[in-house]
């Protein structure tokens, strides 16, 4: 690129960073908002809250980018544009494409770059997130023990610890079970901890008392020093991390295992999936060459370009809600997947040909010069 180009470039790359961190910053609120649930409900830590976020950024970048592109833009012309820098490139006799060069190579960065975190990144951050979440929700002393509260894990077992520390120990335990021979089993102890034992969960306490009620009245008292119970007759302990759609690689979405019963019945939304992971980054070009077609594909004017800018922008968010809307149509009808790619396409000829549109004889003016160069060439006349 040369000097000029360059200095184009920047003045468009340093908004974008800034939209893009901006937008960041409130996907990652509105992620911390829904995944409150995995400290309220799931007693984690703040580390885990901070992981399942921050690994789930990825998609939400997918959405923020030709947003934060569109954004950018609209901002960077408009004060080159305002600052008249652009028509004195034009006077310099920079043609209509090396003026918008630089904002169309800043697009199809954003293009690759969403492209590899749609193929790579986001399926490897998500199963990552995944398997954190499926972590916390089958985590025995979360769900085993909730602090001073009475909890049933199951339906023949209530347990009750008055503290649970950060280090996995409950402190004043009880613990009632309900035998299958009708009688019933009461545990207290000063402490307990949950660990594993030849690769079974077992609780273990301290300092206790076991009462058993037989189904004939009668009663058996035991006191111990360590005791451990065994918790996998209790739990569920055949849960399995299923992979969504959002979470598998383009090959496992093409091409589906369908000896699986999941993937045999979401075949035509892991398809639909697939294509939307190649499609949705050609939209950081789309509003790329909408922006420039807002502040560009006019006439010069000292007043500034608020209608046109308004316009392209309420345009932008009509072919994006489409987009999504043919994606979730596709869910149901694989046919119309090619549908994901013309959307972008024809928006965004549409915006080249607004770039290039002509315009009929005025005094003092070429013929069929684009709107921008025409003024220009307006002004020199009458100059």
């Amino acid at each position: 690129m040369r000097l000029i180009e360059r200095y184009l470039f920047r003045q468009l790359l340093t908004p974008t960073l800034l939209a893009t961190a901006a937008l960041g910053a409130v996907g990652l609120l509105s992620q911390s908002l829904g995944q409150l649930d995995i400290i309220i409900e799931q007693r984690q830590t703040a580390w885990v809250f901070v992981q399942v976020i921050v690994l789930a950024m990825p998609q939400l970048m997918n959405l923020i980018l030709p947003i934060a592109i569109f954004v950018a833009a609209l901002v960077g012309l408009n004060r080159l544009q305002a600052d008249h820098e652009l028509v004195v490139c034009q006077a310099a006799g920079m043609t209509r494409w090396r003026v918008i060069s630089p904002a169309l190579r800043l697009a199809v960065l954003a293009v690759l770059i969403g492209l590899f975190v749609n193929l790579f990144v986001q399926p490897a951050s998500y199963r990552a997130m995944r398997e954190i979440v499926f972590a916390a929700k089958t985590d025995l002393a979360a769900t085993l023990v909730r602090k001073g509260e009475f909890t049933q894990p199951a339906s023949n077992l209530t347990v009750y610890g008055q503290d649970v520390a950060p280090d996995g120990r409950i402190s004043n335990l009880f613990i009632h079970q309900r035998n299958e021979n009708g009688g019933a089993t009461t545990y207290t102890a000063r402490e307990g901890r949950i660990t594993y034992r030849d690769g079974q969960p077992v609780l273990v306490m301290h300092d206790g008392s076991n009462q058993e009620f037989s189904r004939a009245g009668v009663l058996n008292y035991l006191s111990f020093q360590e005791y451990a119970l065994e918790l996998a007759p209790f739990l569920d302990t055949g849960d399995t991390i299923t992979y969504k759609a959002s979470d598998r690689y383009l090959h496992e979405l093409f091409f589906p295992d369908l000896n699986k019963d999941w993937e045999r019945k979401n075949r035509d939304k892991l398809l639909a999936e697939g294509h939307s992971r190649i499609a949705s980054p050609l939209y950081s070009l789309t509003f790329m060459v909408m922006a420039l077609a807002a502040v560009l594909g006019g006439s010069f004017s000292r007043l500034g370009y608020g209608k046109r800018i308004a316009a392209i922008g309420a345009g932008a968010a009509v072919v994006r809600i489409i987009g999504f809307a043919v994606q979730a149509a596709c869910e149901d009808t694989p046919a119309l997947n090619v549908l994901q790619y013309v959307i972008p396409l024809l928006a965004t000829a549409w915006a080249f040909g607004q770039l290039y549109r002509p315009v009929r004889r005025r005094p003092g003016l070429r013929e069929w010069l684009p709107y921008g160069i025409a003024e220009t060439e307006k002004k020199a006349v009458a100059a």
